[in-house]
């Protein structure tokens, strides 16, 4: 079997004008990468359709013939995974946004300051890296089989799917209780799905959100003329959900006054509308939630304790997003696979460091927040993966850098260059100069050298160096793993256990 020989990125630019093209390939030269030329766009998209695709394209917006826009267009569609920076000497918000809208990765300016154009090199051939390392990526779930929306195969989420059983079976009142965002409604409507109640309606009433002189009515309905603007009768919550299942979230946030009425329908199943006399009969079950300290509430007077007692028969806590880390993977994979499903994106694929990012974030908003980064970084990505770039940029400085991955191409067969263009040379075209000396390559960093670096880099923060330097290497075992538990646990040389006690320690 022949040696895999690792060659430098190769680098495509596309631009009809010669020392357009003589400058920026002798820049990108100087840091050692592979460039090829193009003098207009037919060129250039034959060269990446024919040929072995180059890892990133420079294009000039402004070319006699087809357009940068239109060959962008072609070259994306030939290739979703390709890279282009465009090139422009007129910078407007219409080239931005046409860039951006047909999925160029970045812009530059013309004239060109080398710094920048390596810089920006960097970046986007760091992105293709990253794609190349999202492969032939396979969903860690099924999100057919997570129809109640609830993901999750951490310990502590498996000890929620199993309180949702048992209490299907029955009547029973439950208090689900934990911070927002965490998905509480979730478990509400999987109790209301799989219990006897399923045919009857579910309805979900934020109690935070209705004002406190017309929570009552919303609740129980009101007589024809019982306050201004009470027109005509109207029939509360409770009324229109007979024999089904009512969500009361939120319920921390409910006036005394209202809560009297809740425990006279716990007590005695009976509702009165507002400026009515007649009592009315309901079947319904309660299922409450909060994000409040009840207990501390009860002792302050703010919320009533048979009320409390009452409401409390089981309680159901769902755990923050930073205590079950483990199964963001599945959460963003789930999320995906529903975005694309609406046709919100394409984008269904994370790239291993993007999910490392995901996994090691605190998450203060939980799942709601985690949902609506997958969402906005998908629309975001150019390509079919999502990667560290197109995370928010609050996200990525929140968890810090990650690993910078090898750019170089792994391939036994190096990047055709086009025939020698016939054309003759600008006339103010320079000579030019000798080529740069060659430069050799920087020796492999060892382990010792490596870990020095990490050390110094952990050490320079107030944490200690060893708790730190753990979670890291777990949030990395986990992502690279995409969820697998105890793939990763061997990788790390721990029990599934032990894994899964210091990913809840985290």
């Amino acid at each position: 079997m022949s040696d895999v020989v690792k060659l430098p990125p190769t680098i495509l630019v596309i631009d009809d004008d010669a020392e357009i093209r003589y400058s920026l390939s002798r820049v990108l030269s100087s840091r050692g990468y592979q460039v090829a030329e193009a003098p207009n766009g037919e060129q250039g998209i034959a060269l990446v359709k024919n040929g072995p695709p180059p890892d990133l394209v420079f294009l000039d917006v402004r070319m006699g013939g087809m357009s940068g826009i239109e060959a962008l267009q072609h070259i994306r569609s030939a290739n979703p995974r390709q890279l282009v920076v465009l090139m422009t000497a007129f910078g407007t918000a219409q080239t931005a946004i046409e860039a951006m809208k047909y999925g160029a990765f970045d812009y530059v300016m013309k004239p060109f300051d080398p710094a920048k154009v390596l810089a920006l090199a960097e970046n986007a051939l760091k992105a293709h890296a990253d794609l190349r390392a999202v492969g032939d990526y396979k969903p860690t779930i099924n999100a057919d089989d997570y129809r109640e929306g609830i993901v999750g195969s951490s310990p502590v989420m498996q000890d929620v799917f199993k309180v949702i059983g048992q209490v299907t079976a029955s009547d029973v009142t439950v208090m689900i209780t934990g911070e927002s965002g965490t998905g509480k409604e979730l478990v509400a409507r999987g109790i209301w799905k799989h219990s006897h109640r399923s045919g009857k309606p579910f309805i979900a009433v934020n109690c935070a959100a209705i004002p406190d002189n017309l929570i009552e009515s919303e609740l129980f309905g009101h007589e024809k003329g019982s306050f201004t603007g009470a027109t005509v009768q109207r029939l509360g919550k409770f009324e229109l959900c007979d024999g089904g299942t009512i969500f009361l979230d939120e319920i921390g946030d409910m006036a005394l006054a209202t809560q009297t009425k809740i425990l006279r329908v716990l007590q005695q199943g009976e509702i009165q509308r507002v400026g009515g006399t007649e009592t009315i009969r309901v079947d319904v079950r309660i299922i409450a939630a909060t994000n409040k300290d009840l207990e501390a509430m009860v002792k302050a007077k703010s919320f009533r304790e048979d009320l409390y007692y009452r409401l409390n028969v089981v309680r159901i806590k769902m755990p923050p997003l930073r205590e079950r880390n483990e199964d963001i993977p599945q959460i963003v994979d789930f999320c995906l696979q529903n975005l694309v499903k609406q046709k919100k994106t394409r984008v269904a694929k994370v790239s291993p460091e993007a999910m490392a990012v995901l996994v090691r974030h605190r998450w203060p908003g939980n799942v709601r927040e985690l949902e609506n980064v997958v969402y906005r970084s998908a629309v975001i990505a150019q390509g079919d993966a999502i990667l560290v770039k197109d995370l928010p940029l609050e996200i990525r400085e929140a968890v810090g850098p990650v690993p910078v991955a090898d750019t170089r191409v792994e391939t036994t067969a190096p990047f055709v260059s086009p025939a020698p263009v016939t054309e003759a040379p600008a006339a103010a075209a320079p000579p030019v100069p000798p080529p740069p000396p060659e430069v050799p390559p920087e020796p492999a960093l060892t382990l010792p050298a490596a870990l020095d670096f990490v050390f110094a880099q952990l050490a320079a923060g107030d944490d200690p160096v060893l708790p730190r330097l753990e979670r890291e290497m777990i949030a990395r075992a986990v992502a690279a793993d995409k969820g697998d538990e105890a793939r990763s646990a061997k990788r790390l040389g721990l029990t599934k256990a032990a894994l899964l006690k210091k990913l809840r320690e985290a």
